[in-house]
C-alpha cells in the first residue's frame, strides 16, 4: 500500500473518530455499564498484564512499552435494554383529620422500558516512541461504555411511574482525553503513567413534586403539581491520572497492575423548569437558572496475570476493584434561582441547595479471557474470548431508575485479522444482569421537594420495585503499526545492521535464519530471493542504490 493511500485512510479514520466523539456518551453516576475497548472486551476485560497495544492507555499504560509506533481506532455501540416496575406503599388517611388510619397496601404500577440511542463510543490513540529505545508516548481519547437511558414521560395517558427518578439522559456527551508515557528500564519491567481530563457535559430530565401539603391541598404525586426539570451540567473539566506497571519474571508470564485516580466534578450548570399546571402556579415564573453541581467518581485498581506458555496462546486472569463508596451524594447548589408569583409563598422564593443521596458501595469484578493466533490463508488471525463477573455498586435501598447497576456477567467474543501492518478487530459481547427486587420497606430514595415549608411527617420513597437490565455490545476497530517489527519500541535492533524479513504477510517476530551453504573459501552463500535490509543506528531501514551488496 503506497504512502498516499495509507495517509488518506488514516486521515479518514481520524475524521470519523472525531465525529464519533460528538455524541459519545457517559452517565455521571454509575459511569460504566460494561468494560470497554474492542480488543479488551473480546477478552472479557482481562487485559491488564497482557496490554501491549495503544488501547493500553485504559487498561494499563505500562503496555505502551510493548506497543511501538502505532495508531488505534475503534468504536462500539452499547444497546441497553432495561425494565422497571415500580411499587409504592399507599396509606389510608382519615378524610376529616388527615391522620393515618393504620391501613396500607402496596400499589404496583405499569412496567416501563428504558432504551439507549444508537451512538458509537470511540477510542482514538496515537503512540510514538519518538526515536527512543526505552520510552513511548501517546495521545488518546476514550469514552466510557455507558447506557444513556430514556424512559417514557407517560404510560397509557398517565404520567410515567419512574418520572421522579429519571425521564431521559439524552444529550449527554462526555469523553476522557489524555497524554501518556511508558518507560522500560530493564527487560523485566515496564512502567506507565498518564494525565487525563474528563470533559464534556451531560443532561438529565426528571420530574419533581411542587406539592407542599401544609400550604396547598394536594397529594405527593398529584400530576398537576409535577414540575419537569432539565439539568445541563458543563462544560466539565475534571483532571485525573493513571499509573501502571508490567513485570515480566519469565518469558511465559506477565504480571500487571494499574490504578486510575478518581474524578472530582465541580462544574457549573443550568436548570430550566417547566412549572406545574396547578392553579396556584398560574402566574408563577422562574428567575435565574444557574447552579453548581458537585460529585465524585471512583478510583479503579486493576491487577492481572497472563500466561503465554501455550504456543500462540495468551490467557489472563484479572481482578478489578472500584472505589464507588466515594460517590455518596450529588449536590446541586442553585445560584440565585427563585420562583416568583406562587400563591401562598413570598413574592420571591429562593430555591435552596438540593442533595441527592447516592450511598454507593465499593465493588469488584473478576475477569478471565485470552486469545489464540492461527493462520487464515497467509494471514494471522487472533481469536479472542472471555467472561467476567461484576458485583453491583449500588445497595438495594438506593437502586433507582436514575442509575440501574446490578450484578452482571459479561461474555465476550472477538477477533483480529492481521494484513501487513494493519490489524482489523471486531467484538460482540452480551451483558447479563441479575434482576433486583427492592421492597417498599427497604426503599430509601425520597421524592425531591425543592419547595420547602415544614418537613413532611412521612417521606415518600420512590424507588421500590423490580429492576431488570441487560446489554448487547457490538464493536469494530483497526490498528496500524508504523514499526518494522511487532515489538519494535521495547526491543528495537541495536545500532545499524542487517536482518532478514520473512515473505509471509503480517507483522511477524524475527525468525532464526536457516543455515547457509558455504563456498569452498568458507564464505556463506546468500539465496537470491533473500532480502537484505540495512538499518541505521535508530533501527530504521536504509534504502540501498543497488541489490545484492552485503553489509560493509
Amino acid at each position: 500500500m503506497n504512502h498516499k493511500i495509507r495517509t488518506a485512510i488514516l486521515s479518514a479514520v481520524t475524521l470519523s473518530a472525531g465525529l464519533c466523539l460528538l455524541p459519545s456518551t457517559a452517565r455521571a453516576a454509575g459511569l460504566y455499564f460494561s468494560d470497554r475497548g474492542v480488543r479488551g472486551l473480546g477478552r472479557g476485560g482481562a487485559l491488564v498484564a497482557g496490554s501491549d497495544d495503544a488501547g493500553s492507555i485504559y487498561y494499563n499504560p505500562a503496555g505502551l512499552a510493548f506497543t511501538g509506533h502505532q495508531f488505534l481506532f475503534d468504536a462500539s455501540w452499547l444497546n441497553y435494554s432495561g425494565t422497571y416496575q415500580r411499587q409504592a406503599r399507599v396509606e389510608q388517611t382519615d378524610p376529616n383529620t388527615g391522620e393515618p388510619t393504620g391501613q396500607s397496601f402496596t400499589r404496583t404500577f405499569a412496567k416501563v422500558e428504558g432504551t439507549s440511542p444508537v451512538l458509537p463510543i470511540p477510542t482514538l490513540v496515537y503512540a510514538n516512541p519518538l526515536g527512543t529505545k526505552d520510552f513511548n508516548f501517546a495521545l488518546g481519547l476514550w469514552a466510557p461504555y455507558a447506557a444513556i437511558t430514556s424512559y417514557p414521560e407517560t404510560v397509557g395517558g398517565s404520567p410515567a411511574p419512574q418520572r421522579y427518578s429519571l425521564i431521559s439522559l439524552d444529550g449527554s456527551a462526555l469523553a476522557v482525553v489524555g497524554a501518556y508515557a511508558s518507560w522500560r528500564p530493564v527487560d523485566e519491567l515496564a512502567l506507565g503513567a498518564g494525565i487525563e481530563m474528563l470533559t464534556g457535559f451531560f443532561e438529565t430530565s426528571v420530574a419533581f413534586s411542587a406539592c407542599v401539603p401544609d400550604r396547598f391541598i394536594c397529594a405527593p404525586e398529584q400530576p398537576d403539581y409535577d414540575a419537569v426539570s432539565k439539568l445541563k451540567v458543563g462544560t466539565i473539566f475534571a483532571p485525573s491520572g493513571v499509573l501502571g506497571a508490567t513485570v515480566v519474571p519469565h518469558d511465559d508470564v506477565r504480571l500487571g497492575i494499574a490504578y486510575h485516580l478518581p474524578f472530582s466534578i465541580n462544574s457549573g450548570a443550568t436548570v430550566d423548569v417547566r412549572l406545574p399546571s396547578a392553579p396556584v402556579f398560574e402566574n408563577a415564573s422562574q428567575a435565574g437558572n444557574d447552579a453548581n453541581v458537585k460529585f465524585t467518581l471512583p478510583g479503579v485498581l486493576r491487577t492481572g496475570v497472563e500466561y503465554r506458555g501455550i504456543p500462540d496462546t495468551r490467557i489472563e486472569l484479572a481482578y478489578v476493584w472500584e472505589n464507588w463508596a466515594v460517590h455518596d451524594k450529588i449536590t446541586i447548589e442553585p445560584q440565585n434561582i427563585s420562583l416568583k408569583g406562587v400563591e401562598a409563598f413570598p413574592d420571591e422564593y429562593k430555591v435552596s441547595d438540593i442533595t441527592l443521596e447516592r450511598n454507593f458501595q465499593n465493588t469488584w469484578s473478576l475477569r478471565f479471557g485470552g486469545e489464540h493466533t492461527l493462520d487464515i490463508g497467509d494471514y494471522p488471525f487472533d481469536i479472542r474470548a472471555g467472561i467476567s463477573y461484576e458485583k453491583s455498586a449500588i445497595p438495594n435501598p438506593y437502586l433507582s431508575a436514575t442509575t440501574v447497576d446490578v450484578d452482571k456477567i459479561t461474555v465476550g467474543l472477538g477477533g483480529g485479522l492481521h494484513i501487513g501492518k494493519w490489524r482489523f478487530d471486531g467484538v460482540i459481547a452480551r451483558v447479563f444482569g441479575s434482576p433486583v427486587n427492592v421492597s417498599v420497606d427497604e426503599a430509601r430514595i425520597a421524592q425531591v421537594l425543592p419547595l420547602r415549608a415544614n418537613p413532611p411527617d412521612r417521606k415518600n420513597y420512590i424507588n421500590a420495585g423490580r429492576y431488570e437490565a441487560s446489554a448487547l455490545v457490538l464493536g469494530i476497530g483497526l490498528t496500524y503499526q508504523f514499526d518494522s517489527t511487532k515489538e519494535a519500541p521495547s526491543e528495537p535492533p541495536e545500532g545499524s545492521g542487517t536482518f532478514r524479513l520473512k515473505p509471509k504477510p503480517g507483522i511477524q517476530p524475527d525468525a532464526e535464519p536457516e543455515p547457509k551453504a558455504k563456498r569452498g573459501d568458507g564464505v556463506e552463500e546468500h539465496d537470491e530471493e533473500d532480502e537484505e535490509i540495512h538499518l541505521d543506528d535508530q533501527g530504521n531501514p536504509i534504502e540501498e542504490p543497488s541489490k545484492g551488496k552485503g553489509k560493509r
